[in-house]
């Protein structure tokens, strides 16, 4: 009886990929020391999307990729590769400027992205396409707004670069 329980809930995460409706059409295979935000930068998809198209599989804080294990990057329709990734003194309206996008849309492709614009982290990798292009965060989820323990907020000064009391 245990030895079926846990191999039932070691299935689990391969069991709710196949249940979705939807058509994986990038994958990564994990690699010793990857991260969300590395594998999101080198492979043109939003930390966001990643997160959402994996749901249930890894977890809020990324801390749980097993090397050897194949996560799919993008869904069919809802695939985002036009990316940015996020230095430091960043903020939406100098990244939308660059994107060539209104900030309805970032936000739109970003929706972990506060009002404020004061939740984006160095590193963190957001989807800069024209159009939305993400997949909505699954029912009864809401996005993480809060910057990861581990990261380093774009711009403390609240988007005043030149600001530095």
């Amino acid at each position: 009886m245990f030895s079926k329980a846990i191999a039932a809930i070691l299935a689990l995460p391969f069991v709710a990929q196949f249940v979705s409706a939807q058509t994986c059409t990038r994958t990564y295979t994990a690699q010793a020391g990857d991260i969300c935000d590395s594998i999101s930068a080198a492979n043109n998809v939003s930390t966001y999307q990643l997160a959402v198209v994996n749901v249930g599989i890894i977890d809020d804080a990324c801390d749980n990729l097993v090397v050897g294990q194949s996560y799919c990057l993008g869904w069919q329709g809802q695939d985002c590769t036009t990316t940015y990734v996020v230095k430091q003194y960043d903020y939406c309206d100098l990244i939308s400027a660059a994107a060539g996008i209104n900030n309805t849309i970032l936000y739109e492709n970003n929706p972990q992205i506060n009002e404020d614009c004061s939740n984006i982290y160095i590193g963190e990798v957001l989807c800069t396409a024209g159009a939305v292009q993400v997949p909505p965060a699954p029912s009864g989820t809401t996005p993480a707004t809060t910057i990861p323990a581990t990261a380093t907020p774009a711009n403390p000064d609240d988007g005043l670069p030149w600001c530095d009391e």
